[in-house]
């Protein structure tokens, strides 16, 4: 099965990546679990992930190209052989988030980000787990780390126009995307996914 987590920044993916992915692995095994994220994922996939989070590009079309590149490695060299071997994939971000940043965080138009990411064959996910947080949660929560990544910097409005972009994709595929409220502790969090989870697997 392969399942993609999705969200804003600060809406907690990676700790509900590793609690689900400690979940599959008591009901599946660990040699049947993958989880990986992106941008990156891939052995030397370093130096996409750098220009990605931390670099400035001048053409807002650079970085719909540099994540649909990272994206092809990272499907060719970890999620399809994970995939074949029987294992469930879970993988933070895929191209739910390309769709949600560029197209409305960044204002390119939807349709011809669709159609960039269309050119390449991607597995679609079994299930997509969005987990909805309001973006001055989010945002809070953001604040408090260390360092932040190029997308953490943008700012609420950002984040907003991401979220609403999130909210209308999951919209247009009900079947597919599994939406939990992110406001809870990761716990309440955690048993909403894992209960919806389980109608699936």
């Amino acid at each position: 099965m392969f399942i993609t987590i999705e969200g804003i920044d600060g809406c907690g993916k990676s700790t509900q990546a590793g609690l689900i992915s400690e979940y599959l692995a008591k009901r599946v095994g660990r040699e049947k679990v993958l989880w990986t994220r992106e941008p990156g994922g891939w052995p030397g996939s370093e130096g996409f992930r750098e220009i990605l989070l931390s670099k400035e590009l001048s053409h807002p079309w650079s970085e719909v190209f540099l994540f649909i590149a990272d994206r092809c490695e990272h499907v060719s060299r970890v999620i399809e052989p994970g995939l074949r071997s029987g294992c469930h994939v879970l993988c933070e971000r895929f191209n739910d988030s390309t769709l949600a940043y560029q197209s409305w965080g960044r204002g390119l138009p939807l349709v011809s980000v669709q159609q960039a990411l269309s050119i390449v064959a991607q597995p679609v996910p079994d299930k997509t787990l969005l987990i909805d947080v309001p973006p001055a949660t989010a945002l809070d929560r953001v604040k408090k780390r260390n360092s932040l990544d190029l997308y953490e910097k943008q700012g609420l409005e950002f984040l907003q126009r991401v979220c609403e972009g999130y909210r209308q994709l999951a919209s247009m595929e009900p079947s597919r995307f599994i939406v939990v409220n992110g406001e809870g502790t990761p716990e309440q969090v955690f048993t909403t996914l894992r209960k919806a989870l389980e109608e699936h697997l």
